[in-house]
Formats: structure tokens, sequence, C-alpha cells
């Protein structure tokens, strides 16, 4: 995706555990326009999945959606986010461990700041999560996209026994909790 001069257009980035998972969830989301597996929050520019993955690089799994907030919301997006992962996990999410895999909002206003540490103020109190929420707020560092063979990935390998074993699931959380956000083409 290229950078987006569409008024109407926001952006909102990611990360949660693989990038592969957030990207197959936020894919069926209406209102979404597209979504970009990438890398955020490291030193080095231009990373790629091998330097990422050996956790040297600082860098998080991540996603770039575009979206329409005529459709939906910020906080929306945020709300799937909290469902759909464990935030209460340091780096890690299930068996995918290191920083790469680090639960993170990277906000891009003052905005979806306030709107993010809103909703995680708000789910500490209500005490959605047995143990503490990890999730980090920061402002938004460059997004590195990740290369073709990562983009897409549940869509092109649903058998594949990682998407059978660790997409699927989340992508069976958010059709249960969110069946009326879900893109009628899903």
């Amino acid at each position: 995706m290229s950078e987006n001069n569409d008024a109407s257009t926001e952006i909102a980035t990611l990360a949660g555990g693989c990038f592969w998972c957030l990207e197959a969830v936020y894919d069926e989301v209406t209102g979404v326009e597209s979504v970009e597996s990438g890398y955020m929050g490291g030193a080095k520019p231009n990373p790629d999945y091998y330097a990422v993955c050996s956790g040297n690089t600082g860098h998080a799994e991540a996603v770039r959606i575009a979206f329409d907030p005529e459709q939906i919301s910020y906080r929306e997006l945020l709300e799937i986010f909290f469902v759909i992962h464990d935030p209460t996990t340091l780096n890690r999410q299930g068996n995918d461990v290191g920083t790469q895999y680090r639960s993170a909002i990277y906000y891009q206003s003052p905005e979806q700041q306030a709107e993010a540490e809103k909703i995680l103020a708000e789910l500490e109190e209500m005490k959605a999560f047995p143990n503490r929420i990890v999730t980090e707020v920061t402002e938004a560092p460059p997004f590195y996209v990740a290369e073709p063979e990562h983009q897409e990935y549940y869509a092109r390998n649903p058998g594949a026994g990682y998407c059978q074993f660790v997409v699927a699931p989340k992508l069976s959380k958010f059709r249960k909790h969110f069946a009326e956000k879900r893109k009628a083409s899903a």
C-alpha cells in the first residue's frame, strides 16, 4: 500500500503476535480497505523476515490497516485486537516467543493515542484479563512492508499447519464475537 491520499481513509498499525493472524482477521472486517504485513519498532532500517525473526532487530511483526472511519471506528478495531490476541503475555503469543511477537499499538495521531490509552484503562479497570495488560502504546515509527510471500499468507495457505492451528482459531474468535462486523464477502 502506498501512502494513502484519500482523506476518508485512516491508518491503524498494530502488533499482536504473528502478522499472518492479524492480517487474516482484519481482512474480514467491514470498513477495512486493506491490510499489509510488515515490521515496526526496531533500529535497523528495511529489515527482512529472517533478521526480524532472529529477535535482534527490535522490530515487531505488525499490520498496517487502511480503514474507512465512516464504516468502522478506530476503537472498534482496537476492541477486535483485544479479543483476538493475548495482551498479557510479554513478547509472546502462544508458542511464538520473542520481542517480534509483542503486543503493541502504534498510534498515528494524538486522537489514536488517547483512544488506545482509554481502552487499556477500561480493560484494566474491569479486570477483563486475569493478568496485567502489557500492550505498549507508542507513536508509530516507520513501517517496513514485509516480503511478498508474507502478504495474504492465510488466504493463500489456509491448509498449512500454522494456519490451521494458530490463525484459524483467531479467525473463529473474531467471527464469534464480531459477526456483525464481518464483510459480506468474507
